[in-house]
């Protein structure tokens, strides 16, 4: 077996989810955080041959990035052996035991029917992450007054503080403040996205060019109001 770039681009955005992670049989790869607010999927195009456990996905990531020439995985019962440098370098990983790490939930997770929809732009969702970090703005929120959509950044302990309001859309009617952690909105991969809002408490961000998704909690304040 081989890992394309693109997986290894999705492993180390995991990495930044969660130090650890579960490979399950199959195509589909899962993370969580371990404060259970950030769940994140996606379907790759390799096929993973057997259940394993990394306990450190970092450092995983950083032994296959010794190996230049496109190394390729073999398993046993407790290791992944990753051969490269021309088939000369047999590196054996060792497996660790599920309950070592935090694992997602077996059962996937039911979104409710959102009452906000947006497109995110690339473009967009780099230039409100930029401006947080720039601001050191420890809340992004998505805002309407029911004319039009903003992404706000603000700090909801400083009323004085620094803000950016980047309008992305024009509004429905509806009224809403749905507000999220800078710094869990930072473990999403960068890119174009479909996201749907629920004012239950969580988020659905899905990918425009990958089979990739995340689902993540919004915070306490957060407010909805119906047209």
């Amino acid at each position: 077996m081989k890992l394309s770039n693109d997986t290894l681009s999705v492993l180390k955005n995991f990495g930044a989810i969660n130090q650890g992670i579960l490979f399950k049989k199959g195509k589909t790869l899962k993370t969580v955080s371990s404060h259970k607010n950030i769940l994140a999927e996606v379907d790759i195009a390799e096929e993973i041959p057997v259940d394993f456990g990394v306990y450190d996905l970092n450092n995983f990531l950083s032994v296959v990035s010794l190996h230049k020439d496109d190394p390729t995985f073999e398993f046993d019962e407790k290791h992944v052996l990753i051969v490269g440098n021309k088939g000369r370098s047999k590196l054996k990983f060792r497996f660790c035991q599920p309950n070592m790490i935090v694992t997602p939930p077996e059962k996937q997770l039911t979104m409710p029917d959102p009452e906000i929809s947006i497109n995110l732009t690339s473009e967009d969702f780099d230039w409100i992450m930029r401006a947080a970090a720039v601001l050191a703005s420890p809340h992004i929120a998505v805002e309407s007054d029911g004319t039009k959509v903003n992404l706000i950044t603000l700090d909801l302990q400083n009323d004085s503080a620094h803000s950016d309001a980047l309008e992305i859309a024009e509004g429905n009617g509806d009224k809403y403040r749905m507000i999220f952690k800078t710094e869990n909105l930072t473990k999403i991969m960068p890119g174009s996205y479909g996201v749907k809002i629920s004012s239950k408490g969580i988020s659905h961000f899905k990918n425009e060019k990958l089979s990739l998704q995340y689902w993540v909690s919004t915070e306490s304040g957060s407010t909805f109001t119906k047209a």
